[in-house]
């Protein structure tokens, strides 16, 4: 069986939405000190719906392959529906990433959530804040064997 699915490899070598927008309504930014991967990403609103979105990510090609194929998920949609996205279904998505290289799905949730809230803050608008948790803060009781 090969370690990365055709997806996973698609997306990587062909990664969609690759850029920044200068005119981005949120960007979110995040990382994951273990590895090394760096997300960005760029999102543009027009009334509730995500108009456009892109990302720079620096990182492996699981990271590459999950930022891209999250920005794919949640291109034209409510806010309220990419605020549901979740790793999991990223990684299903990608039909599947090896265990030790799920962080990436992670970062890329977590990286989406930020350019809401980011746009959220910039626009004064209210939320709810256990919708935003802090990443840092649940690395700390993470632990694995």
């Amino acid at each position: 069986m090969a370690l990365y699915s055709e997806k996973v490899m698609d997306h990587f070598t062909n990664p969609r939405n690759v850029g920044k927008l200068d005119d981005a309504d949120g960007i979110g930014e995040v990382g994951n000190a273990k590895c090394g991967d760096i997300m960005k990403i760029y999102i543009k609103v027009e009334g509730d719906i995500i108009s456009d979105v892109k990302f720079n990510t620096f990182g492996c090609g699981s990271a590459i392959a999950s930022s891209s194929m999250a920005t794919e998920m949640i291109k034209g949609k409510p806010i309220s529906e990419a605020l549901e996205l979740t790793n999991k279904a990223v990684a299903e998505a990608l039909d599947g990433l090896p265990a030790h290289k799920l962080h990436c799905s992670v970062l890329a949730e977590e990286a989406i959530r930020a350019a809401i809230k980011d746009y959220y803050d910039k626009r004064g608008i209210a939320y709810d804040k256990a919708q935003f948790p802090d990443p840092h803060e649940e690395e700390e009781h993470v632990e694995e064997d």
